[in-house]
């Protein structure tokens, strides 16, 4: 390949409406308006100052946010419900019938309301709050470690 054999290939040019010819007088733009004037560029969500189909939709009937929060599990729920040395995970709080499986979609999370008495087992995956997992330590359970 040598220099002189290259071929350049040349952009189209842009079309300029609006400026005499066989368009016509608003050049395709319509009469007034943000669109017809030069320089105009509007947000295509932007809708004319209603609420936009974004915000509309979450007042739609069944609207579940793509960020779903933790069921949330209490100290005096688990020590209600588990006995000394029992595992607690997703799968045994479904298995023992205490939350549907459609019900929780973002995981569980105990919080410190209560006292807990029992050293339990917890799955990795469940979070704790901060008192919480002082007051579970303090029974003498532990965080299994995946």
């Amino acid at each position: 390949m040598q220099i002189h054999t290259l071929s350049v290939e040349k952009k189209p040019k842009r079309k300029r409406v609006g400026r005499g010819g066989n368009r016509g007088k608003t050049a395709g733009r319509g009469t007034k308006g943000q669109k017809s004037r030069s320089g105009a560029s509007v947000d295509p969500l932007f809708e004319g100052g209603r609420s936009s189909i974004i915000d509309r939709l979450k007042k739609v009937k069944g609207f579940k946010s793509p960020n779903p929060k933790h069921t949330t599990l209490t100290l005096s729920f688990l020590d209600h419900h588990f006995e000394a040395g029992d595992e607690v995970s997703r799968e045994t709080l479904i298995a023992k019938k205490l939350f549907s499986p459609k019900k929780v979609t973002g995981g569980f999370k105990v919080v410190a309301s209560g006292e807990l008495s029992k050293a339990l087992s917890f799955d990795s995956r469940i979070r704790f709050s901060d008192t919480a997992l002082e007051a579970v330590k303090k029974a003498g359970g532990t965080i299994r470690e995946d």
